[in-house]
Protein backbone atom coordinates (compact mmCIF):
# COMPACT_ATOMS: atom_id res chain seq x y z
CA UNK A 1 0.00 0.00 0.00
CA UNK A 2 2.99 2.12 -0.06
CA UNK A 3 2.46 3.43 -3.87
CA UNK A 4 -1.17 4.32 -2.68
CA UNK A 5 -2.18 7.50 -0.75
CA UNK A 6 -5.46 7.33 1.19
CA UNK A 7 -8.14 10.46 0.88
CA UNK A 8 -10.76 10.65 2.90
CA UNK A 9 -13.51 13.39 3.16
CA UNK A 10 -14.42 13.82 7.06
CA UNK A 11 -17.44 11.48 8.30
CA UNK A 12 -18.68 11.85 4.88
CA UNK A 13 -18.93 7.92 3.19
CA UNK A 14 -16.04 8.60 0.73
CA UNK A 15 -12.58 7.69 0.31
CA UNK A 16 -10.17 7.00 -2.37
CA UNK A 17 -7.18 4.93 -2.65
CA UNK A 18 -5.07 7.03 -5.65
CA UNK A 19 -1.94 5.66 -6.73
CA UNK A 20 1.36 7.82 -6.41
CA UNK A 21 1.75 7.45 -10.16
CA UNK A 22 -1.81 8.66 -10.85
CA UNK A 23 -1.29 11.67 -8.48
CA UNK A 24 2.22 12.65 -10.75
CA UNK A 25 0.62 12.12 -13.99
CA UNK A 26 -2.27 14.60 -12.94
CA UNK A 27 0.45 17.15 -12.42
CA UNK A 28 2.14 16.77 -15.41
CA UNK A 29 -1.43 16.63 -17.68
CA UNK A 30 -2.14 20.17 -15.77
CA UNK A 31 0.98 21.77 -16.37
CA UNK A 32 0.66 20.79 -20.35
CA UNK A 33 -3.19 22.10 -20.13
CA UNK A 34 -1.68 25.47 -18.56
CA UNK A 35 1.24 25.66 -21.55
CA UNK A 36 -1.23 24.42 -24.24
CA UNK A 37 -3.15 27.21 -22.83
CA UNK A 38 -0.52 29.85 -23.12
CA UNK A 39 0.41 28.90 -26.58
CA UNK A 40 -3.17 28.60 -27.96
CA UNK A 41 -3.68 32.27 -26.33
CA UNK A 42 -0.52 33.02 -28.16
CA UNK A 43 -0.70 32.27 -31.31
CA UNK A 44 -3.10 33.06 -34.39
CA UNK A 45 -3.91 36.16 -37.05
CA UNK A 46 -1.67 38.42 -34.21
CA UNK A 47 0.95 36.42 -32.77
CA UNK A 48 1.81 37.22 -28.71
CA UNK A 49 4.64 36.36 -26.63
CA UNK A 50 3.62 34.27 -23.89
CA UNK A 51 5.00 36.16 -21.53
CA UNK A 52 2.28 39.28 -22.61
CA UNK A 53 0.27 37.01 -22.74
CA UNK A 54 0.71 36.39 -19.12
CA UNK A 55 0.81 40.50 -18.66
CA UNK A 56 -2.79 40.95 -20.72
CA UNK A 57 -4.53 38.33 -18.25
CA UNK A 58 -3.93 40.52 -15.45
CA UNK A 59 -4.63 43.64 -17.51
CA UNK A 60 -1.43 44.96 -17.80
CA UNK A 61 -0.89 44.42 -21.16
CA UNK A 62 -1.24 46.86 -24.12
CA UNK A 63 -4.77 47.71 -24.87
CA UNK A 64 -4.80 45.83 -28.29
CA UNK A 65 -3.03 42.64 -26.69
CA UNK A 66 -5.96 42.88 -23.59
CA UNK A 67 -8.73 42.78 -25.79
CA UNK A 68 -7.32 40.26 -28.17
CA UNK A 69 -6.74 37.75 -24.88
CA UNK A 70 -9.07 38.31 -22.60
CA UNK A 71 -12.70 39.12 -25.33
CA UNK A 72 -11.36 36.90 -28.22
CA UNK A 73 -9.16 34.12 -27.67
CA UNK A 74 -9.33 33.11 -23.79
CA UNK A 75 -13.28 32.32 -23.31
CA UNK A 76 -12.87 30.61 -26.68
CA UNK A 77 -9.91 28.34 -24.70
CA UNK A 78 -11.70 27.54 -21.83
CA UNK A 79 -14.20 26.69 -23.25
CA UNK A 80 -12.90 24.48 -25.70
CA UNK A 81 -10.48 22.78 -22.38
CA UNK A 82 -14.64 22.37 -20.70
CA UNK A 83 -16.06 20.88 -23.57
CA UNK A 84 -13.14 18.48 -23.99
CA UNK A 85 -13.28 17.52 -20.15
CA UNK A 86 -16.73 17.05 -20.26
CA UNK A 87 -17.22 14.73 -23.23
CA UNK A 88 -13.99 13.00 -21.78
CA UNK A 89 -15.74 12.31 -18.23
CA UNK A 90 -19.46 11.36 -19.69
CA UNK A 91 -16.91 8.36 -22.02
CA UNK A 92 -15.75 7.41 -19.09
CA UNK A 93 -18.65 6.91 -17.57
CA UNK A 94 -20.34 5.36 -20.25
CA UNK A 95 -17.41 2.75 -20.96
CA UNK A 96 -17.75 1.99 -17.15
CA UNK A 97 -21.42 1.21 -16.20
CA UNK A 98 -21.63 -0.35 -19.89
CA UNK A 99 -18.73 -2.13 -19.65
CA UNK A 100 -17.81 -1.52 -23.49
CA UNK A 101 -15.09 -0.23 -24.93
CA UNK A 102 -17.02 1.54 -27.43
CA UNK A 103 -19.23 3.55 -25.72
CA UNK A 104 -19.05 7.18 -25.40
CA UNK A 105 -22.35 9.78 -25.85
CA UNK A 106 -21.79 10.21 -29.43
CA UNK A 107 -21.74 6.55 -30.54
CA UNK A 108 -24.87 5.30 -28.27
CA UNK A 109 -27.04 8.69 -29.12
CA UNK A 110 -26.93 10.79 -25.38
CA UNK A 111 -24.90 13.33 -28.51
CA UNK A 112 -27.72 13.22 -31.23
CA UNK A 113 -30.63 13.55 -28.67
CA UNK A 114 -28.71 16.88 -27.61
CA UNK A 115 -28.14 17.52 -31.06
CA UNK A 116 -31.87 17.30 -32.32
CA UNK A 117 -33.07 19.71 -29.12
CA UNK A 118 -30.31 21.85 -30.02
CA UNK A 119 -31.21 22.38 -33.61
CA UNK A 120 -34.84 22.78 -32.93
CA UNK A 121 -33.93 25.33 -30.79
CA UNK A 122 -31.64 27.35 -33.20
CA UNK A 123 -34.50 26.53 -35.77
CA UNK A 124 -37.51 27.72 -33.94
CA UNK A 125 -36.57 29.82 -30.66
CA UNK A 126 -33.64 31.47 -31.33
CA UNK A 127 -35.23 34.52 -32.24
CA UNK A 128 -38.11 34.58 -29.35
CA UNK A 129 -35.80 33.12 -26.48
CA UNK A 130 -32.34 33.22 -25.14
CA UNK A 131 -29.34 31.81 -26.57
CA UNK A 132 -28.96 30.90 -22.28
CA UNK A 133 -31.30 28.64 -22.76
CA UNK A 134 -29.49 26.68 -25.30
CA UNK A 135 -27.91 24.55 -22.53
CA UNK A 136 -31.13 23.13 -21.08
CA UNK A 137 -32.54 22.84 -24.44
CA UNK A 138 -29.49 20.34 -25.66
CA UNK A 139 -29.52 18.71 -21.81
CA UNK A 140 -33.51 18.06 -22.34
CA UNK A 141 -33.44 16.69 -25.53
CA UNK A 142 -29.99 14.10 -24.10
CA UNK A 143 -32.12 13.55 -21.36
CA UNK A 144 -34.95 12.02 -22.90
CA UNK A 145 -33.06 10.53 -25.52
CA UNK A 146 -31.20 8.05 -22.58
CA UNK A 147 -34.56 7.71 -20.63
CA UNK A 148 -35.86 6.25 -24.30
CA UNK A 149 -33.16 4.20 -24.69
CA UNK A 150 -33.04 3.19 -20.91
CA UNK A 151 -36.66 2.10 -21.21
CA UNK A 152 -36.24 0.29 -24.56
CA UNK A 153 -33.55 -1.40 -22.67
CA UNK A 154 -35.34 -2.40 -19.68
CA UNK A 155 -36.14 -6.36 -19.49
CA UNK A 156 -36.03 -7.23 -15.75
CA UNK A 157 -33.02 -4.87 -15.35
CA UNK A 158 -30.93 -3.01 -18.25
CA UNK A 159 -27.73 -4.92 -19.47
CA UNK A 160 -24.95 -3.72 -21.10
CA UNK A 161 -25.33 -5.10 -24.29
CA UNK A 162 -28.74 -4.36 -24.78
CA UNK A 163 -28.06 -0.70 -23.92
CA UNK A 164 -25.21 -0.12 -26.33
CA UNK A 165 -27.26 -1.43 -28.92
CA UNK A 166 -30.68 0.56 -28.64
CA UNK A 167 -28.13 3.16 -28.14
CA UNK A 168 -26.57 3.06 -31.29
CA UNK A 169 -30.16 2.30 -33.29
CA UNK A 170 -31.45 5.55 -31.57
CA UNK A 171 -28.18 7.49 -32.68
CA UNK A 172 -29.01 6.89 -36.38
CA UNK A 173 -32.88 7.62 -36.15
CA UNK A 174 -32.15 11.06 -34.25
CA UNK A 175 -28.92 11.97 -37.20
CA UNK A 176 -32.20 11.08 -39.77
CA UNK A 177 -33.85 13.67 -37.62
CA UNK A 178 -31.66 16.55 -37.49
CA UNK A 179 -31.34 15.92 -41.15
CA UNK A 180 -35.00 15.92 -42.40
CA UNK A 181 -34.62 19.72 -39.78
CA UNK A 182 -31.52 21.25 -41.44
CA UNK A 183 -33.66 20.44 -44.97
CA UNK A 184 -36.70 22.06 -44.48
CA UNK A 185 -35.69 24.93 -42.85
CA UNK A 186 -34.51 28.20 -44.33
CA UNK A 187 -30.96 28.44 -45.78
CA UNK A 188 -29.68 30.71 -43.02
CA UNK A 189 -30.96 28.60 -39.92
CA UNK A 190 -30.06 25.24 -41.65
CA UNK A 191 -26.23 26.95 -42.46
CA UNK A 192 -26.23 28.34 -38.50
CA UNK A 193 -27.40 24.84 -37.38
CA UNK A 194 -24.89 22.90 -39.62
CA UNK A 195 -21.79 24.60 -38.59
CA UNK A 196 -22.87 24.64 -34.99
CA UNK A 197 -23.01 20.12 -35.71
CA UNK A 198 -19.55 20.01 -37.02
CA UNK A 199 -18.20 21.04 -33.70
CA UNK A 200 -16.85 24.27 -33.09
CA UNK A 201 -16.35 26.66 -30.16
CA UNK A 202 -16.12 29.62 -32.40
CA UNK A 203 -17.50 33.15 -31.11
CA UNK A 204 -17.30 31.73 -27.39
CA UNK A 205 -17.70 34.79 -25.12
CA UNK A 206 -17.64 34.95 -21.58
CA UNK A 207 -21.15 34.03 -21.13
CA UNK A 208 -21.07 30.57 -22.81
CA UNK A 209 -18.30 30.14 -20.44
CA UNK A 210 -20.44 30.83 -17.82
CA UNK A 211 -23.20 28.39 -19.42
CA UNK A 212 -20.91 25.49 -18.87
CA UNK A 213 -18.72 25.92 -15.84
CA UNK A 214 -21.43 25.00 -13.00
CA UNK A 215 -22.41 21.70 -14.87
CA UNK A 216 -19.00 20.82 -15.06
CA UNK A 217 -17.91 22.01 -11.14
CA UNK A 218 -21.01 20.19 -9.90
CA UNK A 219 -20.74 17.26 -12.20
CA UNK A 220 -17.58 15.69 -12.37
CA UNK A 221 -17.05 15.98 -8.56
CA UNK A 222 -20.21 14.53 -8.07
CA UNK A 223 -18.65 11.68 -10.34
CA UNK A 224 -15.49 11.54 -8.94
CA UNK A 225 -17.47 10.96 -5.36
CA UNK A 226 -19.44 7.71 -6.88
CA UNK A 227 -16.24 6.65 -8.10
CA UNK A 228 -16.45 3.60 -5.83
CA UNK A 229 -19.69 2.45 -7.20
CA UNK A 230 -18.44 2.76 -10.45
CA UNK A 231 -15.57 0.20 -9.68
CA UNK A 232 -18.06 -2.67 -8.47
CA UNK A 233 -20.67 -2.09 -11.63
CA UNK A 234 -17.27 -3.07 -13.62
CA UNK A 235 -16.88 -6.40 -11.79
CA UNK A 236 -20.45 -7.24 -13.36
CA UNK A 237 -23.99 -7.39 -12.72
CA UNK A 238 -24.07 -10.35 -10.22
CA UNK A 239 -20.86 -9.54 -8.33
CA UNK A 240 -22.07 -6.25 -7.70
CA UNK A 241 -24.86 -7.31 -6.34
CA UNK A 242 -23.52 -9.67 -4.46
CA UNK A 243 -21.57 -7.24 -2.77
CA UNK A 244 -24.36 -5.19 -1.93
CA UNK A 245 -24.26 -2.55 -4.93
CA UNK A 246 -27.94 -0.79 -5.69
CA UNK A 247 -26.98 -2.40 -9.79
CA UNK A 248 -30.03 -0.83 -11.25
CA UNK A 249 -30.35 2.49 -9.39
CA UNK A 250 -26.51 3.22 -9.61
CA UNK A 251 -26.35 2.58 -13.05
CA UNK A 252 -29.19 5.14 -13.80
CA UNK A 253 -27.58 7.92 -11.17
CA UNK A 254 -24.33 7.41 -13.26
CA UNK A 255 -25.77 7.53 -16.50
CA UNK A 256 -28.12 11.06 -15.83
CA UNK A 257 -24.45 12.20 -14.71
CA UNK A 258 -23.20 11.62 -18.51
CA UNK A 259 -26.19 12.76 -19.98
CA UNK A 260 -25.48 16.23 -17.91
CA UNK A 261 -22.07 16.00 -18.64
CA UNK A 262 -22.69 15.54 -23.08
CA UNK A 263 -25.44 17.76 -22.72
CA UNK A 264 -23.53 20.68 -20.73
CA UNK A 265 -20.73 20.22 -23.67
CA UNK A 266 -22.98 19.90 -26.75
CA UNK A 267 -24.83 22.97 -26.12
CA UNK A 268 -21.91 24.68 -26.23
CA UNK A 269 -19.45 23.10 -27.90
CA UNK A 270 -22.06 21.43 -31.26
CA UNK A 271 -21.39 17.20 -32.07
CA UNK A 272 -17.52 17.31 -31.05
CA UNK A 273 -17.14 13.20 -31.62
CA UNK A 274 -14.69 10.90 -30.45
CA UNK A 275 -13.24 12.48 -27.58
CA UNK A 276 -15.21 10.89 -25.10
CA UNK A 277 -14.33 7.83 -26.77
CA UNK A 278 -10.23 8.04 -27.20
CA UNK A 279 -9.83 10.28 -23.76
CA UNK A 280 -10.68 7.39 -21.80
CA UNK A 281 -8.84 4.64 -23.34
CA UNK A 282 -5.47 6.82 -23.66
CA UNK A 283 -5.95 6.71 -19.79
CA UNK A 284 -6.35 3.16 -19.16
CA UNK A 285 -3.35 2.65 -21.14
CA UNK A 286 -1.74 5.37 -18.83
CA UNK A 287 -2.80 4.26 -15.16
CA UNK A 288 -5.17 1.16 -15.78
CA UNK A 289 -9.06 1.34 -15.14
CA UNK A 290 -9.59 2.29 -11.35
CA UNK A 291 -12.22 4.68 -11.82
CA UNK A 292 -10.86 7.18 -8.84
CA UNK A 293 -7.84 8.14 -10.68
CA UNK A 294 -9.54 7.59 -14.46
CA UNK A 295 -12.17 10.48 -14.40
CA UNK A 296 -9.71 13.16 -13.76
CA UNK A 297 -7.18 12.06 -15.66
CA UNK A 298 -9.41 11.51 -18.80
CA UNK A 299 -10.98 15.23 -17.71
CA UNK A 300 -7.67 16.32 -18.57
CA UNK A 301 -6.82 14.83 -21.86
CA UNK A 302 -10.19 15.13 -23.00
CA UNK A 303 -9.55 19.18 -22.55
CA UNK A 304 -6.20 18.97 -23.72
CA UNK A 305 -7.30 17.16 -26.90
CA UNK A 306 -10.07 20.06 -27.50
CA UNK A 307 -8.08 22.96 -26.92
CA UNK A 308 -4.80 21.39 -29.22
CA UNK A 309 -7.41 20.59 -31.86
CA UNK A 310 -9.33 23.88 -31.85
CA UNK A 311 -5.57 25.90 -31.67
CA UNK A 312 -4.80 23.64 -35.21
CA UNK A 313 -8.04 24.41 -36.74
CA UNK A 314 -7.76 28.13 -35.65
CA UNK A 315 -3.84 28.70 -37.07
CA UNK A 316 -3.03 25.84 -39.51
CA UNK A 317 -5.41 27.28 -42.67
CA UNK A 318 -5.34 30.96 -41.88
CA UNK A 319 -7.68 32.91 -42.75
CA UNK A 320 -9.88 30.24 -42.48
CA UNK A 321 -11.21 29.27 -39.27
CA UNK A 322 -11.56 25.22 -39.07
CA UNK A 323 -14.54 23.59 -36.62
CA UNK A 324 -12.46 21.33 -34.43
CA UNK A 325 -14.91 18.65 -34.85
CA UNK A 326 -13.17 18.10 -38.30
CA UNK A 327 -10.26 17.39 -36.16
CA UNK A 328 -11.30 15.50 -33.78
CA UNK A 329 -13.56 13.46 -36.04
CA UNK A 330 -10.16 12.70 -38.37
CA UNK A 331 -8.82 10.89 -35.06
CA UNK A 332 -11.24 9.54 -33.76
CA UNK A 333 -13.22 7.37 -36.80
CA UNK A 334 -9.75 5.40 -37.26
CA UNK A 335 -9.18 4.85 -34.07
CA UNK A 336 -12.77 3.53 -33.38
CA UNK A 337 -12.32 1.18 -36.55
CA UNK A 338 -9.12 0.06 -34.56
CA UNK A 339 -11.32 -0.73 -31.59
CA UNK A 340 -13.29 -2.47 -33.72
CA UNK A 341 -11.05 -4.73 -35.63
CA UNK A 342 -9.31 -5.61 -31.72
CA UNK A 343 -12.71 -6.36 -30.48
CA UNK A 344 -13.68 -8.24 -33.40
CA UNK A 345 -13.71 -11.93 -31.50
CA UNK A 346 -15.00 -10.41 -28.44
Amino acid sequence: MKNYSHVRFGKLPISFLLHKRTIKLTIWLAIACFAAFLLSTALGDMRIHPFDVVRAIFGSGTEEQTIVVRTLRLPRIIAAFLVGASLASAGAILQGIIRNPLASPDIIGITSGASVAAVAFISYFAGTVSISWLPVAAMIGAGMTSIVIYLLAWKKGVTALRLVLIGIGMNFLLASMTKVMLVMNPIYTSAQAYVWLTGTVYGTDWSIVRMIVPWVCVFIPLAFALSRNMNVLQLGDDIASGAGSAVQRQRFVLLMISVALAGAAVSVGGAISFVGLIAPHMTRKLIGPSFGGLLPVSALIGGLMVVVADTVARTAFLPYDIPVGVFTAGIGAPFFIYLLYRNRNS
